[in-house]
């Protein structure tokens, strides 16, 4: 909290009587008095905490009185995930001992396989979502084998919300917040040119450019060539190494929701839970039978649109309150600043086969697999990708 407090000098105090005079017992009385409560207008010695703050203020001189600094946004580890050799055996046993069930899965009419669109997500769902035909996926069909394939594309995918006035802001002002709030994950993690390395620059654009701790994550992020846990540019954009993976095709499959609700001092506080489903393909592969590797990544991210009557902040930004991924098939090492599709390798090298997490399943908070919070560099098995 940044306080302004003035402490002044309201003149010099009364006079006495001349030297040697005698004083009346009125005088006298009212002499006593002020000596006991402080006579009006006489100067005041500022308290420690007055004249702290006073210091502050010269140092470093702000905005007018009533406005804020920030609590810094909270980021959350990233995890990597990997996709087994093991799911593929599993599968070929299940064909083997069950041949005219899978069968049945692939040819037959079931509601879950025959491509209709799924509805919006408006809620938490209660389940993961059902098995798939464990299908290889194909430069000319990237989704195919996913339940991604019957997701949405690009934003069409994440669900807003009816707006309702909130905090300080008319129901029309929300509406706007839960655009902008969309369009920021859109600039993040669909951009094109984002996805291949450039600068985010749109989604730059919609972040408080007051709130210090996240623009010099930013700054970092974007600048260092060995990025750490706490300055992983993945943290909150997708990107790929041009030279190493090429996105297959130009959709990208998208499902989650925002929400939203009155946060502190009156700020609108929007909540993102969206799982994104990046198809790539080796950049020096051009051939018809290239190798697919599906790349998926969920978010949250937490965006508090403030009232410039309370916070320090632009005209159409946002602060962030905290931001969190898990990704499965972008890398188990250290952090690089991209992720690292496992493209020809074996793929369960650092995987914990104990641990098996579906990472379409979005019934679960994000930070949790199998009731248990996913540390950070740890690599679970996926359960399919």
């Amino acid at each position: 909290m940044r306080e302004k407090r003035e402490c002044g000098v309201n003149g010099a105090g009364g006079q006495g009587g001349q030297d040697g005079a005698s004083v009346s017992d009125e005088e006298w009385e009212r002499f006593l008095q002020e000596s006991v409560t402080g006579a009006a207008g006489a100067p005041v010695e500022p308290s420690a905490r007055a004249r702290e703050v006073e210091r502050r203020l010269r140092e470093n001189p702000g905005p007018a009185e009533g406005w804020r600094t920030y609590t810094p946004a909270r980021p959350r580890r990233r995890t990597g995930w990997y996709v087994t050799g093991m799911v593929a055996a599993v599968a070929l046993l299940v064909v083997a001992l069950f041949p005219q069930q899978v069968v049945g899965w692939i040819v037959g009419d079931d509601s879950a396989q025959d491509g209709t669109p799924l509805a919006a997500e408006s809620e938490r769902p209660g389940e993961a979502p059902g098995a798939e035909p464990d299908r290889r996926p194909t430069l000319a069909e990237p989704f195919r084998g996913s339940p991604a394939a019957r997701w949405a594309d690009g934003a069409a995918g994440i669900t807003v919300p009816p707006a309702r006035a909130t905090g300080w802001m008319k129901a029309a002002e929300v509406e706007r917040a839960l655009r902008q709030s969309r369009d920021f994950l859109v600039a993040a993690g669909l951009d094109p040119g984002v996805l291949r390395g450039e600068r985010p620059s749109e989604a730059i654009e919609l972040l408080n450019p007051h709130q210090k701790d996240v623009q010099e994550y930013v700054r970092t992020a974007l600048s260092s060539k060995t990025p750490t846990d706490t300055t992983d540019p993945l943290l909150l954009f997708s990107r790929f190494r041009p030279e190493q993976a090429r996105s297959v095709g130009d959709v990208v499959k998208t499902r989650g929701r925002l929400t939203y609700r009155e946060g502190k001092r009156g700020a609108v506080e929007v909540t993102a839970d969206v799982t994104f489903v990046y198809p790539v393909t080796p950049a020096a592969d051009s051939g018809e039978d290239g190798e697919v590797v599906r790349t998926i990544v969920r978010r949250e991210v937490v965006m508090s649109w403030d009232d410039p009557a309370e916070v320090i902040t632009e005209s159409g930004t946002m602060s962030l309150v905290s931001y969190t991924l898990d990704m499965t098939n972008g890398g188990c090492s250290a952090p690089t600043g991209y992720f690292e599709p496992p493209f020809g390798t074996a793929e369960d090298q650092h995987a914990d086969q104990d641990r098996r997490i579906d990472p379409y399943d979005r019934s679960k908070p994000l930070d949790t697999g199998d009731g248990t919070t996913v540390e950070d560099d740890d690599c679970a098995t996926a359960s399919r990708s």
